[in-house]
């Protein structure tokens, strides 16, 4: 009986050495796995970082580019103003020359029909 109850015992033992080696093979894994998840974790942290980086870096030159344009809006609206205020005193100024140019074209054609008046009258 103490040979049937030694084999059952190292049965029972080589089970338990099983089990614990199993149980530490699955440790190493789980640990393994948990290193990876730690590495993947950190890459996309990274990752993450790297692309808010960016977006600021875009964000900040749309920023500029946006300044850059409304100094641009400011300078041309200016110009034209400037064109506008040219134009309304060139318009003025074109106004008084037809009204010279008909005042005188008008004299003119008064001397030209004085003439003609004193021309008839003499014959």
């Amino acid at each position: 009986m103490s040979t049937g109850a030694g084999a059952t015992g190292d049965s029972l033992e080589e089970r338990v050495r099983e089990a614990e080696r199993r149980l530490e093979e699955a440790a190493t894994l789980a640990a393994e796995a948990e290193g990876r998840a730690a590495e993947e974790i950190k890459a996309l942290e990274a990752d993450l970082e790297r692309e808010r980086e960016e977006k600021e870096k875009a964000l900040a030159a749309a920023e500029e580019r946006l300044a850059e344009i409304e100094a641009q809006v400011e300078t041309a609206e200016q110009r034209v103003e400037a064109a506008e205020r040219r134009a309304a005193t060139a318009e003025g100024t074109v106004a008084d020359e037809l009204a010279r140019a008909r005042e005188g074209a008008a004299s003119w054609l008064q001397g030209q029909l004085d003439s003609l008046r004193r021309e008839a009258e003499g014959r």
